[in-house]
């Protein structure tokens, strides 16, 4: 994965898709002296499917440790919490991503959240109200399959809303991030960057495959027509809602292996640094202890 420069012009076609290639070089998320696209501490990055597969197997038990360990500081007060946000193209695997990388969690300490077409009441509200509902409680892992994002991206591209109304979205967007920030809530923000040839060849897929046409709609071929304006939009959102608090990732998407590690290696990273402590016992051990054993 790549942390983005923050408050610099994006260009996507600059990035690999495949976590292959390893440029264009930017400074690791929590490392700034490294510049390869994994997670610092391993200093290896999976080149096959299997090697893959089996280092994200390997990331679960340190995944669900730190987490039990971020829920159990919660009873105590803790109000640290993480929301990982997704955003890409159709077909990037967003779902896929929730499926195996929130697999990998507790689902009694993760809350996961997908973003359809507004209805008549989140339509007749701030675009900001539906997310500020679902957003994870002190001591959760978040999850959002899309999210307040398509307000400045489907949007801006189907001019939903006037060019005045985006440009406003933008720093809405960068005040609620501040202040989930300001309030505990680790923004974990990633770009799922996905090929336009991959995404025929998943499209197509779904189209030759009984069980997947629910997955697919003619309005999916309407929207690679729009490939350029969504890139563009993309673009733009990368750059103006970024901050160094809460920066953008790219993960590179077109390998399904890749990305599941990539963002599981991320969530690691950022959990290993919030480094969450089960909370002291507020009685007397010895004394329960007593209590049992002569009860």
């Amino acid at each position: 994965m790549l942390r983005l420069p923050v408050g610099e012009r994006v260009d996507l076609s600059a990035y690999d898709t495949t976590g292959v290639s390893r440029t264009p070089r930017t400074p690791n998320s929590r490392n700034p002296d490294s510049s390869a696209p994994g997670h610092p501490a391993a200093g290896w990055i999976p080149s096959t499917k299997a090697a893959g597969l089996a280092a994200t197997k390997a990331l679960a038990p340190r995944l669900a440790g730190l987490q039990e360990r971020l829920f159990a500081a919660s009873t105590a007060g803790d109000r640290r919490r993480i929301l990982l946000v997704l955003q890409g193209m159709d077909t990037s695997g967003k779902g896929g991503t929730v499926k195996h990388v929130a697999g990998l969690l507790d689902p009694n300490g993760c809350r996961t959240h997908a973003f359809k077409a507004p209805t008549d009441e989140e339509s007749a509200r701030p675009f900001l109200w539906r997310v500020a509902r679902v957003l994870p409680r002190p001591g959760e892992i978040g999850v959002f399959d899309r999210s307040h994002y398509e307000d400045v991206l489907v949007a801006r591209v189907r001019a939903l809303a006037t060019p005045p109304v985006i440009e406003n979205r933008y720093g809405q967007i960068a005040r609620f991030e501040q202040a989930l920030d300001d309030e505990g809530v680790t923004l974990v923000k990633v770009f799922l960057h996905l090929s336009y040839e991959e995404q025929r060849a998943r499209l197509l897929e779904r189209l030759d495959n009984p069980d997947k046409h629910w997955k697919f709609s003619p309005g999916d071929i309407e929207d690679r027509a729009l490939w350029p304006a969504f890139q563009e939009a993309y673009e733009i959102a990368l750059k103006r809602c970024a901050t160094d608090r809460t920066p953008w990732y790219l993960v590179p998407a077109d390998r399904k292996w890749y990305r599941n590690w990539a963002i599981s290696s991320l969530l690691l990273e950022h959990l290993e640094e919030l480094d969450p402590q089960y909370p002291r016992a507020d009685f007397d051990v010895a004394e329960c202890r007593r209590r049992l054993l002569t009860s």
